[in-house]
């Protein structure tokens, strides 16, 4: 018996109802709906930096979603936003983050995994520092409203 997963939505329109601008090159080869669609979450996670708004970025997650970020293991969406907003006032101030995907796989129905690359750009700098180089994993839901939320987010530096 075969089932037919129900579509992920239109990602322009998804990320219109966010607030966000759609870049039609960070697809890539990804050019399947639902690919297109499931990463959107990584494009939201991209605004969010780029705007340095620690609310956009958390609001990205689920109420229990996961952030490795660095050496930090943040278990919810209130400790997510809680970090960010550090990071952003501090440190993190002016950065922004620069990906582009490299899997895009189903596991389920409305659950997804990406991996991505890319890293930090911090204030002042024009690409992304060896040292900020990463590869990411992304596990997203579809909620039944339709929504697209980031479970969990585990990034891990690249070098050599």
């Amino acid at each position: 018996m075969t089932t037919t997963m129900a579509p992920w939505g239109d990602a322009s329109a998804l990320l219109a109802a966010a607030g966000v601008p759609e870049d039609p090159s960070y697809y890539r080869g990804y050019t399947e709906a639902d690919e297109r669609a499931a990463l959107t979450v990584a494009m939201r996670i991209q605004a969010a930096w780029a705007a340095n708004d620690a609310d956009m970025f958390a609001d990205v997650f689920t109420a229990d979603g996961s952030l490795l970020m660095r050496d930090e293991q943040l278990t919810s969406r209130e400790e997510i936003r809680a970090y960010m907003s550090r990071g952003f006032a501090g440190p993190l101030r002016g950065a922004r983050v620069k990906g582009w995907p490299v899997e895009v796989a189903f596991l389920t129905d409305d659950v997804a995994l990406v991996v991505t690359e890319g890293g930090i750009i911090m204030a002042g700098q024009d690409d992304i520092a060896p040292e900020n180089f990463i590869r990411a994993t992304w596990v997203m839901l579809r909620q039944p409203d339709g929504q697209l939320r980031l479970v969990s987010h585990q990034s891990s530096p690249i070098r050599g």
